[in-house]
């Protein structure tokens, strides 16, 4: 594909990170500057000669620095095409040169707002120059080459290097897709912040970055994931994230966000818990959790919010498993754990707190609020004569933060710290219930005294009389129901405690 050479370069930058052994590159090459402003005088110091921008135009920076390249003098020379005769005739005209380079780092707006600005200096921060050159420079990728961010000074010296400053179409038509994913990046973040009250009803996200998966949630599927994933997680061991690891992680992850302050040890299988527990260390946390359902937990996913040790990582190892993700492992749990080459072990960095949520539906796009609702022992409202003991309502608070994060329809039977069972995504409560209670039983476990979480109120009374049957002396629900009396008359006829949350946790 047809090479053209570099002769003038327009270098505009906020951030000159980086930017030295590209001026250095170009200056050995001949190549001419133009600039303004702080690049010039970098440019200047490294010792090459820079034409100022206000030479070009015949006309000085303006209204602080507002509008400096803005002139026919810099986008002619920038969007003129060569082959086109017309083109040429007019450039010579008005005695435009052409650019053969623009190099721009756009004003950091995101850094700005993240850091908490105030109005006025973020606008500020709003490039209008810089996003007007990229986007010229793009448009005519034909005749030139554009570095729209400090991140592609790498790949750049590469190409000046492979081609001796002479970039071909298909280098400069990859720079270009570069710069336009830079601009319409910079432009979303604007108008969202812009429109954080969401008085113009328009969706629009921008994740830079992505990865290319083994294949989605099934082999005859192509799967990518976007977004900056090493900002949350160091992966120490193991074979590369699947699709299915990632939603599983994610499942893992925001359950786990319900036990800060707490040990917790969480086992996820298809997204869903099959084991939670609390203990005073991670080894007793997982014991009591692989407790639940050691059948499900094979091939699981497992995290705790704690360090893994040399005591845990023994009992772990006992286990088949997908991925561990844990804050920290120590050096004897390392050594251990990574004995098998495909396990997959994930140091956690950060919180996965989130504001909001989307997902693609039907012709477009669903977004809501997350349900960062976890109950308190203030909120809850005693709806029966006799009160929940101390024991019972802790139990009842677990079994809750279990529910909530547990597909639809869906029961979670608990002891105060530890999970006995859970029946989840069940097409009626009466279902889940009878799925929970035959688990708790089928690994042993005793249900008197146990208490039980529903995401959802009781459509009827005969979910609370299987539920006492089974040994359950408390139950915690939203509440809401018109037929909500019958079930509190069955739990006052039994000596039963029940309370209401005033919160449902659909998941779907």
């Amino acid at each position: 594909m047809s090479k053209k050479p570099i002769r003038r370069a327009l270098v505009s930058v906020y951030n000159k990170e980086g930017l030295e052994p590209v001026i250095h590159a170009l200056g050995k090459s001949g190549v001419d500057f133009v600039s303004t402003g702080g690049t010039r005088q970098f440019i200047e110091s490294l010792g090459y000669k820079v034409i100022p921008v206000e030479d070009l135009t015949g006309y000085p920076s303006v209204f602080g620095g507002r509008v400096k390249t803005l002139h026919p003098a810099v986008f002619g020379g920038i969007l003129y095409r060569r082959d086109n005769e017309s083109d040429q005739r007019e450039a010579h005209r008005h005695g435009i040169a052409s650019i053969d380079l623009v190099l721009v780092d756009l004003y950091p707006f995101e850094e700005t707002v993240a850091a908490g600005a105030l109005e006025e200096e973020v606008i500020e921060k709003i490039d209008i120059g810089g996003v007007s050159l990229i986007r010229a420079a793009a448009k005519n990728y034909k005749d030139v080459l554009v570095v729209s961010s400090r991140r592609q000074y790498a790949r750049l010296l590469e190409v000046l290097e492979e081609t001796s400053c002479m970039p071909t179409e298909e280098h400069r038509r990859q720079f270009a897709v570069m710069a336009f994913d830079v601009t319409s990046h910079y432009d979303t973040s604007i108008f969202n912040w812009f429109n954080q009250d969401g008085q113009v009803p328009s969706f629009k996200k921008s994740i830079q970055g992505g990865r290319s998966l083994r294949y989605g949630e099934n082999p005859h599927q192509w799967g990518k994931f976007y977004g900056p994933l090493d900002d949350l997680f160091e992966q120490l061991h193991g074979k590369e994230l699947s699709y299915n690891n990632l939603v599983d992680i994610d499942a893992a992850c925001g359950l786990l966000e319900e036990f800060s302050g707490e040990t917790a040890f969480v086992i996820i299988k298809h997204t869903n818990a099959c084991g939670v527990a609390t203990g005073t260390t991670v080894h007793e946390a997982y014991v009591k959790a692989l407790q639940a359902d050691p059948v499900s937990a094979f091939g699981g996913i497992l995290a705790t919010n704690k360090l893994v040790d040399a005591k845990a990582a023994e009992e772990i190892n006992k286990l088949f498993f997908e991925i561990l993700i844990a804050p920290a492992f120590s050096a004897d749990a390392l050594n251990l754990l990574t004995s098998k080459k495909n396990r997959i072990l994930l140091v956690q960095k950060k919180s996965l707190h989130q504001e909001t949520q989307f997902k693609s539906l039907l012709n477009g796009v669903l977004e809501q609020q997350a349900d960062n609702q976890t109950e308190t022992e203030a909120q809850l409202k005693v709806v029966t004569h006799r009160p929940p003991t101390p024991q019972e309502t802790a139990a009842m608070l677990f079994a809750s933060r279990i529910a909530k994060h547990s597909k639809s329809n869906t029961i979670v039977l608990a002891v105060d710290g530890q999970m006995l069972a859970s029946g989840v995504g069940q097409t009626s409560r009466v279902d889940a219930l009878k799925q929970a209670i035959e688990k708790a039983k089928s690994f042993g476990f005793s249900l008197q005294g146990a208490v039980m979480a529903s995401d959802a109120f009781f459509p009827f009374a005969d979910s609370v009389e299987i539920a006492h049957r089974a040994g359950i002396t408390a139950v915690i629900q939203p509440g809401g129901s018109v037929r909500d009396q019958e079930s509190i008359d069955f739990c006052n006829a039994h000596n039963m405690a029940m309370v209401f949350t005033g919160y449902r946790h659909f998941r779907h």
